[in-house]
């Protein structure tokens, strides 16, 4: 079954949904170890003193964002050569591995492969962006649409916490319902991990049965997993499923691809079977595709992860440290933070997520479509730096409710210019790639800086921090924030609006068109299928693959077609084919 995903301007809400609930999976999943990581590491025995178990715990947490860094690019090329859902896919599985091989460990060790393993399968982050820009192809719909997956992981990240912070230790806080003696007390970690798996199978199968192929091309492929998704939709529903037809009233038949690679045999006028034709066109090269807006969007998708990791690394450390004997006695000195309880940071942080959903939601869309994307994405980059700035001030106000009033206004402030800044980054990406075919290998290396970024923010602005503190300087590393900051918003003056007007091409067929193929010979090994007699051209050297899209450079319209119609194919899809190709090369 054939993909039918971009073919429709309206908005793909059923789709969209399917894929929020592959991407929710993963947020509860990798959230889920924070509430119990300190314990856990405790419960290792190779802590000397509570110093290290943080460190420790920084080494676990940043093992998955190294790893992913490491093949980010790898897993965008992939998906643009064998497909979005796959890799989508492969990536679920291999967080669901990591977590239960983190859920048995007994070492830092196996912790710490854990979490590599779950990182280094996994290159969702930028294959995920990939499938929304190409389900959404109308530019109105892009704003709504590029915020739909951050606001699903405000809510994984919710849910996250919340389950790791429950099932940790079951044995000891619920002794009733799990006896002590058992799996759950050799193993006291494992049943978050469990369950988090529970939901990854969840979301696998959810993905193979109901998720559609976007690839440029590959969405034509027949898809197994659907058609089994469709047959138990039917059953449950009690529908009796009935023959699908194009628009032009042929059978489904008609519009399956042509040369499909999934037919047994295919023969040669002379009996003689001929060779499997490859299903893809031909990639661009990777350095082609990196453009100077695109590669200007890259570093600056890498400046904005870095600063926005290192707030929230420092937040909670500035939001626990003791308060300091002595007050500030000028405007540069801080000798100390705002001594809250675990509690009470606990509460904040959580209330921190669920403002994001709603600003995500509610508020990113409509902004965007006023200000335009760009314009909005220069304006955070100019004034995010604020809500980095004004933070050590807060020790200026009196302890308290008023001191709390304004910790939630700067974590407002922090999340409104992120649910800004982070969608209009998306979807400028996506606008300015040459060609909608090397959009995984685009998102997958932007990924692949941005989780570099946020492996070495915690440490620097860790290190940073514990100098403040020595010189009583805490804003030191909030303020180097900022000045981080401030770089990104000066790279940004070099975007230009002409840069991210390119329209998405419906089948892009001259972005993949080599100079083999101008001059007439066989692509990849492919030998001609279907005679086109095209003006100045000839026949000789056209070839159609088994999408029905034509592999070598057209001039002109098509004016017949031969009458050698391959075994799945028909006169009239033939010209359905011919019509579309040259009505894209007038």
């Amino acid at each position: 079954m054939p993909s039918t995903a971009p073919a429709t301007k309206d908005f793909p809400v059923k789709q969209l949904i399917i894929l929020a609930l592959c991407r929710i999976c993963e947020p509860i999943s990798f959230t889920s170890i924070f509430p119990y990581i300190y314990q856990m590491i405790e419960s290792f025995g190779i802590a000397k003193n509570q110093n290290e178990i943080g460190i420790y715990a920084g080494m676990v947490t940043s093992a998955f964002a190294i790893a992913e860094f490491s093949t980010g690019m790898l897993w965008g090329r992939i998906s643009d050569r064998i497909g979005r859902k796959p890799v989508l896919i492969i990536g679920l599985v291999g967080t669901l591995i990591s977590m239960l091989i983190f859920g048995f460990a007994k070492s830092l060790s196996v912790a710490l492969i854990a979490r590599a393993l779950g990182g280094g399968l996994n290159g969702n982050i930028g294959v995920i962006q990939t499938t929304v820009a190409e389900l959404v192809r109308e530019k109105e719909h892009q704003p709504r649409a590029f915020a739909i997956m951050p606001f699903i992981w405000c809510l994984g990240s919710i849910i996250g916490p919340a389950l790791g912070g429950l099932l940790a230790e079951p044995t000891r806080f619920y002794p009733g319902i799990f006896p002590p003696g058992g799996l759950l007390e050799e193993y006291p970690f494992l049943l978050p991990n469990m369950v988090s798996s529970v939901v990854l199978v969840f979301g696998i199968a959810n993905g193979i049965l109901f998720l559609e192929e976007t690839h440029e091309v590959l969405r034509q492929k027949r898809d197994y997993g659907r058609e089994i998704g469709e047959k138990l939709v039917n059953f449950f529903s009690w529908k009796k499923p009935e023959p699908k037809r194009g628009d032009n009233g042929y059978t489904a038949l008609e519009t399956e691809p042509l040369l499909s690679r999934h037919n047994a045999d295919y023969s040669t006028n002379n009996g003689q079977e001929t060779p499997d034709i490859a299903p893809q066109k031909k990639i661009p090269s990777i350095w082609r595709a990196f453009t100077r807006p695109v590669i200007g969007l890259v570093i600056s998708y890498g400046i904005l992860a870095y600063h926005t990791m290192g707030f929230e690394q420092l937040m909670p450390v500035f939001l626990s440290t003791p308060v300091s004997d002595e007050k500030p006695h000028d405007l540069l000195r801080f000798t100390g933070g705002l001594g809250m309880t675990t509690q009470s940071i606990g509460f904040i942080l959580s209330m921190q997520g669920v403002f994001s959903m709603c600003m995500q939601f509610f508020v990113f869309p409509p902004v965007a479509r006023h200000f335009g994307v760009l314009g909005l994405y220069r304006f955070c980059m100019f004034t995010y730096a604020t809500s980095y700035i004004i933070v050590p001030y807060l020790d200026w106000l009196p302890e308290g409710n008023i001191q709390k009033i304004g910790v939630y206004v700067v974590l407002a402030i922090k999340i409104t210019y992120g649910v800004l800044a982070y969608p209009c980054n998306a979807i400028l990406l996506t606008n300015s790639a040459p060609s909608l075919l090397v959009l995984g290998a685009i998102n997958g290396i932007a990924s692949s800086c941005a989780s570099l970024a946020r492996a070495i923010s915690p440490t620097v602005t860790g290190m940073i921090y514990s100098f403040g503190l020595d010189i009583n300087c805490v804003g030191l590393a909030w303020w180097v924030n900022a000045g981080v900051c401030i770089i990104g918003a000066v790279q940004a003056i070099s975007m230009k609006q002409e840069d991210f007007d390119r329209e998405p091409e419906d089948l892009d067929i001259m972005s993949v068109i080599d100079e083999e193929a101008a001059a007439g010979t066989a692509i990849d090994g492919r030998v001609p299928i279907i005679n086109v007699d095209v003006p100045g051209i000839g026949t000789t050297g056209e070839t159609f693959d088994e999408y029905g899209l034509v592999r070598s450079v057209v001039e002109g319209e098509i004016t017949a077609l031969s009458e050698s119609v391959p075994p799945n194919g028909t006169m009239a899809s033939l010209a359905k084919v011919a019509s579309r190709i040259a009505e894209n090369n007038n």
